[in-house]
């Protein structure tokens, strides 16, 4: 749905919504970057999204409904099948005799206005909305999970037949009929449904003594989802196994595997860990959506004078550039965006990876096996008489690995690779003590960068200033001073401002949101590996000294990263400090 930019000028000069200077300036840099002048508008923040779209609702002739709100009747919902509402954003919400009116992204979407018409036999009412209101009405095709599943459990979790205990191990035929039975296929399905449509990485059934708790780590956060009985565990293990092509009657030791689901709507590989515990089998599953497109340096949270340092590593042809966190902190994530960028015709890209977590045209991907002996070393010599120009290497988990790296650097490659480290400046006593000799480390390295995610903060938030109290308790894990300085150079406070005069956000929660957050970005800290970290490379100086000369140079820490972003409302402090002391 477009207005002409010339007509859309003049409605928000009249509204005293944009000046057209303001307006003059924003088209400018919409032909600049080949985008809308809509999403430049609303990013500089001179008109809000709603505002836009009611101006044009109003221009167009046709009514604004805001359903953000709004609980629709479930059979007039129902009148739109989910697919077409989710791939078309227009949803049914009322019904009157033989209207229907129906809210759209995009009304002058005449084709499946045709199709609606014809299916329903209703007169349909077009209505203009915003994609809030759009989210809010598709979350309502689906129950809570504790409804759906309430039904599931009382209906068939008593048809799921009993397995006793001693003839677990044996009876593999047995185990395979309860794993096929519709009772368990369905509990299954609902459970890994739900995981997904809630933004879920990792699904969690554990066995207790007495039940089984299913958790789903969401933004990073372990959230109970549900309780089931325990005699439906042995069926749903089964099932899981039967999916994964593992052994049905192994239970002694783990077993690792992986399976794919695929609907219009998402497709997803998941891979999955079976754990013997003393009662009985814990499973987990990886969810990773083969359907994402990479994310740019910008979404992930790269910013300034970092973001810039990222982008000059990247034009050169050789080196090293090596990213670094705890387990989930997004290293693989940002590796990915790293390749999108580097990924054109004019270079052929290798990768070795345990597992593969996304696929990416023209990358040549190469999965781990132990099993078969390939591993991350003897994976990278293959590559190397690959006619590689760039290489990623998952992780460097080893000296031999950290070797094989480093000589690729040397010898006219550019290798992207992940280290096990707290912060940027570990990476190098890292590996030092995998035999990396300092010389050939300092040669090679040319950028390092240390990641956390924390939580994004909802639109609904509250503004809050820091008791003299909490100020204390943050100066047990900060420099407060440093800090300050830090906020008053970006320009997020003014010259004379103290702690206590700055303004910090709290969530706030809401149904969509019960703990007021939603998404996930990174802080990050980027050490430039200049001639003077290079001489203290070859000294070998520990972590402190040279995370020491990288401040002096400018580099922003984590946790200095945090609190800007916390400054600017995309997260709390509480994350930032929560995400630092893991």
């Amino acid at each position: 749905m477009q207005v002409e930019p010339e007509r859309l000028k003049v409605f928000l000069a009249d509204a005293g919504l944009v000046k057209e200077k303001q307006f003059d300036k924003a088209l400018q840099e919409a032909k600049k970057n080949k985008t809308s002048i809509e999403d430049v508008l609303v990013t500089k923040g001179w008109v809000t999204q709603e505002e836009l779209i009611k101006l044009k609702a109003y221009i167009l002739g046709i009514p604004f409904v805001s359903l953000e709100k709004e609980q629709i009747p479930s059979e007039v919902l129902r009148i739109i099948p989910e697919p077409i509402a989710r791939s078309h954003n227009i949803v049914a919400f009322r019904k009157e005799g033989d209207k229907l009116e129906v809210a759209m992204l995009d009304p002058e979407d005449l084709r499946t206005i045709e199709f609606i018409k014809k299916k329903s036999n209703l007169k349909i009412l077009p209505r203009l909305t915003d994609p809030a209101s759009i989210k809010n009405a598709l979350k309502q095709y689906h129950k809570t999970l504790e409804a759906e599943f309430s039904e599931l459990i009382k209906k068939e979790a008593g048809e799921i037949k009993v397995i006793k205990e001693e003839k677990i191990p044996g009876d593999e035929k047995e185990l395979k009929k309860v794993a096929e039975e519709l009772p368990v296929i369905r509990i299954v399905d609902t459970l890994i449904r739900h995981a997904i449509l809630q933004r879920a990485s990792d699904i969690h059934i554990e066995p207790l003594e007495k039940e089984v708790i299913v958790r789903y780590r969401i933004d990073g956060i372990l959230r109970e989802a549900m309780t089931l009985p325990k005699r439906a565990a042995p069926g749903i293990v089964a099932r899981i196994k039967v999916l994964s092509n593992l052994k049905l009657d192994e239970h002694r030791l783990p077993q690792d595997g992986r399976f794919k689901v695929e609907t219009e709507d998402y497709k997803y590989s998941i891979r999955v860990s079976i754990l013997p515990t003393i009662n009985g089998e814990k499973i987990v599953m990886r969810l990773l959506s083969e359907s994402s497109k990479a994310y740019t340096l910008e979404e992930l949270g790269l910013r300034g004078r970092a973001l810039e340092k990222v982008q000059e590593s990247l034009k050169k042809p050789v080196g090293m550039i090596l990213v670094t966190g705890p387990t989930g902190s997004g290293k693989t994530t940002t590796l990915y965006a790293m390749m999108e960028i580097l990924n054109t015709p004019e270079v052929n890209i290798s990768t070795i990876e345990d597992p593969v977590e996304y696929r990416m045209p023209r990358v040549n991907q190469t999965q781990v096996n132990t099993k078969i002996g390939l591993t991350f070393a003897s994976g990278l010599r293959s590559l190397l008489r690959q006619d590689p120009d760039i290489l990623m290497v998952g992780e460097i988990r080893d000296g031999e690995t950290a070797s094989l790296a480093i000589n690729a650097a040397l010898t006219g490659h550019l290798v992207l690779s992940t280290l096990h480290t707290t912060n940027a400046a570990g990476a190098i006593p890292r590996l030092i003590d995998m035999k990396a000799e300092p010389f050939l480390i300092s040669s090679t390295l040319n950028i390092v960068i240390a990641q956390r995610l924390v939580r994004r903060l909802c639109e609904s938030k509250e503004k809050y200033k820091l008791k003299k109290s909490e100020i204390q308790n943050i100066k047990k894990y900060c420099d407060i001073s440093r800090l300050l300085r830090v906020l008053k150079e970006e320009k997020l406070i003014k010259p004379k401002d103290n702690f206590e005069d700055i303004v910090f956000y709290k969530p706030k929660p809401s149904k969509s949101s019960p703990d007021g957050y939603s998404g996930r970005i990174g802080i990050f800290e980027v050490l430039v590996v200049s001639e003077a970290i290079k001489e203290l490379i070859n000294k070998s100086a520990t972590a402190d000294e040279i995370q020491a000369q990288a401040q002096k140079e400018g580099m922003r820490t984590m946790v200095e990263d945090g609190f800007i972003k916390a400054v600017q409302g995309i997260t709390t402090i509480e994350e930032v400090l929560r995400v630092i002391m893991e």
